[in-house]
């Protein structure tokens, strides 16, 4: 079989996460590579499900609270997305302030660009600077708002889907990004009812279970697998002394295969941990904002106070109390 690694087109980093991934034990795959166009075009599916609760909550915040959200972030900012995805809740967030630019980040190159054209379309007088990049470490920005103060957002709780310790790298790497001074609208999810959060994230119409099964899919197709599809499921699953909602993909029989020249076994019930959702409390947010940088001057919540917008600021690093 042919050295992927050299293969025109193939991602070495995701060659080599995937096949480390295979053979550690219990073997687990990063969640960035879900977003191949098909899965970046899945996960927009997911979040227009009526199970999927954090971006309709999120945008009816985005909308309520769009004049107080205008008050406390002003104008004149650079907005930088962090992982922009499709931009849905974007202009919400646009129209409440008066942005001098916008920055869509994302992995996905192909998508970005659709999404940075469509926007820019609604947005005709607004500089649009896609930057294509791994958006999880510190990101050169645009030598054009080099001069403007800087408005990071992250919205969608994908803040969960870092363990603490890497969430804390993070937003660490975001503040290098946007620079001290600089402030951040994130959104966080809530502790809440477990079988709230398994249908979340196992919809009866299977389309999560499609985003996390396209993984094995963009491997067969990259990587030169022969993974065969039918021998492995969706599974979610909460894990209640963590916090977290778990996704795996889990063998229903005993599988053999190969990736990029490398053979793999699995047996039945084994599973791949492809991406958790860590969900937060108010003060356990404020203390992860913290430890990565940033302090919390603002939140905004829905009525039930299932999910929260924080807004924070990069103060500068003291040493003292």
């Amino acid at each position: 079989m042919a050295d992927t690694e050299t293969d025109a087109g193939v991602d070495p980093a995701f060659r080599r996460d995937v096949l480390a991934g295979l053979e550690m034990r219990p073997r687990a795959i990063p969640a960035r590579w879900f977003y191949d166009l098909r899965g970046s075009e899945l996960f927009e599916e997911i979040t227009e499900l009526p199970e999927y609760y954090p971006t309709r909550i999120e945008r009816s915040i985005l909308d309520e609270q769009s004049a107080a959200i205008g008050d406390a972030i002003g104008g004149g900012q650079a907005v930088v997305e962090f992982g922009s995805g499709s931009s849905a809740k974007t202009p919400l967030l646009l129209n409440a302030i008066s942005p001098a630019a916008y920055v869509p980040i994302d992995i996905s190159g192909e998508f970005l660009r659709e999404s940075a054209d469509a926007l820019s379309a609604d947005f005709p007088d607004l500089p649009v600077h896609p930057v294509e990049a791994d958006f999880t470490h510190p990101v050169p920005l645009p030598a054009a708002i080099a001069d403007l103060p800087k408005l990071g957002f992250f919205p969608g709780s994908t803040i969960g889907n870092f363990t603490p310790p890497h969430a804390v790298d993070f937003l660490r790497a975001m503040k290098e990004t946007l620079g001290t001074g600089a402030m951040l609208l994130i959104g966080m999810d809530r502790i809440k009812d477990e079988d709230v959060l398994v249908r979340a994230y196992d919809d009866a119409a299977g389309v999560t279970a499609a985003f996390n099964l396209n993984l094995l899919e963009r491997i067969d197709r990259e990587l030169d697998g022969d993974i065969p599809l039918d021998a492995f499921r969706h599974k979610a699953v909460w894990n209640d002394m963590l916090a977290r909602i778990e996704m795996h993909i889990e063998a229903v029989r005993d599988v053999e295969f190969s990736v990029a020249g490398r053979d793999f076994a699995m047996a039945e019930g084994e599973t791949i941990h492809t991406e958790n959702s860590h969900k937060y409390g108010p003060r356990d947010a404020r203390i992860l904002l913290r430890a990565g940088g940033w302090t919390v001057t603002r939140e905004w919540t829905d009525e039930a106070g299932q999910f929260a917008l924080l807004l924070a600021e990069a103060r500068p690093e003291v040493t003292a109390p």
